[in-house]
């Protein structure tokens, strides 16, 4: 079994040496292949298909060597995570302090599950948003996703 921090480890000093940061490292199985996919993404600029295949190119010699599947076959893909991906770093957060977000939530609080607004602050316990002028402290464990609020005009 790919072990994900394995892989992450094996590669992530080769994508920011181009330039780039590793966001994640997903493992699953589609269609009876087992797929490999690193998510990539350079700030601000975002990431282009170009960019995803030139770091391909150069990671895939590090996960020959790393054989992550113990020989079976696998498809590795390069991709962008998307314009609203998760927060995942503590980076994350902080590029993103002042900028509006979406919380989703395991379960509501007094009848809330999604609280959308501005993101204030993220610590090891909270997480910090203004909705409608009001301030919003919300205890990370409760917390299911975070991601920038992205609007379609």
């Amino acid at each position: 079994m790919i072990k994900k921090d394995v892989v992450f480890d094996a590669v992530d000093a080769k994508i920011r040496e181009l330039g780039y940061e590793t966001v994640d490292v997903e493992r699953r199985n589609e269609y009876g292949e087992l797929h490999i996919t690193i998510y990539v993404d350079k700030v601000p600029d975002g990431i282009s298909l170009d960019d995803c295949e030139r770091i391909h190119y150069e990671i895939e010699p590090l996960l020959d060597e790393l054989d992550p599947t113990g020989g079976k076959p696998y498809v590795l893909e390069v991709s962008s995570p998307g314009l609203d991906r998760p927060f995942k770093t503590q980076r994350d957060y902080e590029r993103n302090y002042g900028k509006e977000a979406e919380i989703k939530l395991y379960a509501p609080i007094k009848g809330v599950k999604t609280y959308e607004g501005v993101l204030k602050e993220h610590t090891d316990g909270y997480t910090l948003i203004e909705c409608d002028g009001k301030e919003v402290k919300i205890e990370n464990t409760r917390i299911a996703a975070v991601r920038p609020l992205v609007k379609f005009d």
